[in-house]
């Protein structure tokens, strides 16, 4: 009988060494798999891609690949917890554009989301350097971290801007719908895509009944341009113009995979061993929190409820020239 159970002891532990040999094998095939010239950008510089980042966006990629949901030769990656902004003018370059057949890599700025200070009651904003507070609740202005596609483009009219002595420009911006599974599975109800970091304020409005976009009564509404690529979104992507204009081109009718990194899940584990977050950032952080929507999503419809907004009022005439 003890010759016996030591050879179930001994035969039990030869198991779990071929199990995590296995493990072990699989997680050095996932980094081996990558190409030469795509790990050349694999580091924790501004410009580089985190290794668990480019392995978690490969694999995302490449199991839409062979599912045929996916037949873009390009396919997306996001690090939100590195920095937005570098200081002096310089943002954060934390988005990346992959494109492996063409052996072309780019790293561009992208926004994260601000979060909401409902004041007196929580706060879980964000700053515009680092991002602390992550989730998925609706009207929460957080950035989810997990796996999504592109969906379809829509572009919308925002008003005209001045760009001259008595000379207009429409803004137009394009906006593309992403859809998540797991914890992103409500992007699409949370209106969460990707678009340019522009936008009007300051609005009012002036008679223009020639104009195609004037309104019945004949106005039009005009504003201030900003561009706010440095600044944080509500939840979505946000690029500069000029990226936009080619991101949109390569997934417009071509949906690919976009992995935005931290999950929940590495939330959790970031004071283990091995866990990766951006040493910059979780140095002035602390800690960063997700809040799931189960426990967040009440505690906002509550306090919209005890704050409702002021009536809406119509857009003042424009003064000046």
């Amino acid at each position: 009988m003890r010759l016996k159970s030591l050879a179930v002891f001994v035969f039990g532990l030869l198991a779990i060494a071929g199990i995590a040999l296995t493990m072990s094998a699989r997680s050095f095939a996932a980094s081996s798999d990558i190409p030469a010239w795509l790990q050349a950008h694999v580091g924790n510089d501004d410009g580089e891609i985190s290794q668990v980042v480019l392995e978690r966006a490969r694999a995302l990629y490449l199991k839409k690949v062979a599912q045929g949901a996916v037949h873009n030769g390009c396919y997306f990656a996001m690090d939100a917890t590195r920095p937005g902004d570098l200081g002096n003018g310089v943002l954060g370059r934390r988005y990346y554009v992959i494109c492996e057949a063409k052996q072309s890599f780019r790293a561009i700025s992208s926004g994260h989301g601000g979060g909401r200070n409902l004041k007196g009651v929580v706060d879980f904003s964000n700053s515009k350097r680092c991002a602390k507070n992550f989730g998925n609740a609706l009207d929460s202005s957080l950035t989810t971290g997990g796996a999504y596609m592109t969906g379809e483009a829509k572009t919308s009219f925002k008003g005209f801007y001045r760009i001259g002595a008595k000379k207009d420009q429409a803004l137009l911006r394009t906006f593309i719908q992403f859809d998540g599974e797991g914890e992103t599975a409500n992007a699409r109800q949370r209106v969460i895509g990707g678009h340019a970091a522009r936008l009007l304020r300051g609005m009012c409005v002036r008679k223009n009944p020639n104009s195609s976009y004037a309104d019945h009564d004949g106005f039009v509404p005009y504003g201030k341009l900003v561009d706010y690529a440095g600044g944080r979104s509500n939840g979505c992507t946000s690029w500069s113009p000029s990226d936009a204009d080619q991101i949109i081109s390569m997934v417009k009718g071509n949906p690919t995979t976009l992995y935005i990194y931290p999950e929940s899940r590495d939330i959790t584990a970031v004071s283990k061993s091995g866990a990766y977050w951006n040493a910059s950032c979780l140095k002035e952080i602390g800690k960063p929190k997700f809040w799931p929507r189960k426990s967040l999503e009440p505690i906002i419809a509550q306090y919209a409820k005890d704050n409702p907004p002021p009536p809406s009022q119509p857009l003042p005439i424009c003064t000046g020239p």
